[in-house]
């Protein structure tokens, strides 16, 4: 079989795959703009009969929500940025420098991802207790490198490592620092790799819920996914406004994913290439 060549089995399943992964935002973009009757009516409809913003209403203006999307920009941008300042050297060394223990260092920092959320919130609790940091954003963009920086540092390790040694040697015999080579050459060639560790990082600390809620229960300081909680109640539970506020939430990721779209698939090929 040519490159070109496609088997005719491969549209239907790419299609239902399709459907399969469109389908929830579809139908929470829909029930966004549904009455709450309508949103309750059996059997449900599928098109609206008649759109109302009332729930983006309420979302934008009679609720917490624009506070909370603050919350999650600050935290999350901040987490991706402090995980990004740390995972590149970090990378770097591990895929260049030759030293005693590298190989178990590489694996601990793989242990250090999969351990569980849950095992780790006493421990952190009490240590952003002793500095402060309790119901606070930088705490949180503190924790939340125990979910980013492993994987990212793994993730990196493999692209630089993918990256050939010659150019580095190149520079080197040309005058240029450690520092100069990874800034101006390892940085520059490793963009991909880096944009799959921006997204990483962003969707991670954007969606996270166990950790901002344990450590962020001021009002001031939640995140999205706690506030989306304030439209459930114990007798009932607005579903128009928990949708606005969810494809709302979900905006900020679908356009860095589409805007990154070609980057990113290239830069996570290429740090799979070398472990």
């Amino acid at each position: 079989m040519t490159g070109r060549a496609r088997s005719p089995w491969v549209y239907p399943a790419v299609a239902l795959l399709a459907g399969i992964t469109v389908f929830p935002f579809l139908w929470m973009a829909l029930s966004s703009v549904k009455t709450q009757a309508e949103l309750y009516r059996l059997p449900p409809t599928w098109l609206p009969e008649l759109l109302s913003w009332r729930n983006y209403a309420k979302v934008l203006f009679d609720s917490n929500i624009p506070r909370y999307f603050l919350n999650s920009t600050v935290v999350s941008v901040g987490s991706t940025a402090v995980a990004l300042v740390f995972a590149v050297p970090a990378a770097y060394g591990f895929a260049r420098f030759d030293f005693r223990g590298r190989a178990l260092w590489q694996t601990l920092v793989l242990v250090a991802h999969l351990l569980p959320t849950a095992a780790l919130i006493i421990p952190l609790y009490m240590f952003l207790g002793r500095l402060m940091l309790l119901n606070s954003l930088a705490g949180l963009v503190l924790v939340y490198l125990v979910l980013t920086l492993p994987l990212s540092v793994w993730m990196l390790t493999g692209y630089f490592k993918s990256i050939p040694i010659e150019l580095e040697e190149a520079a080197i015999i040309d005058g240029a620092t450690r520092l100069g080579v990874l800034l101006r050459i390892m940085l520059p060639l490793s963009l991909p790799g880096i944009v799959v560790i921006v997204l990483y990082a962003f969707v991670a600390t954007w969606n996270e819920f166990i950790f901002a809620l344990s450590f962020a229960n001021d009002s001031s300081v939640k995140t999205l996914p706690i506030g989306l909680a304030e439209f459930s109640t114990e007798y009932d539970t607005d579903w128009g406004a928990m949708m606005a506020a969810s494809l709302l939430m979900t905006l900020p990721i679908a356009v860095l994913f589409f805007g990154l779209q070609r980057l990113f698939v290239g830069g996570l090929v290429s740090g799979g290439v070398k472990g």
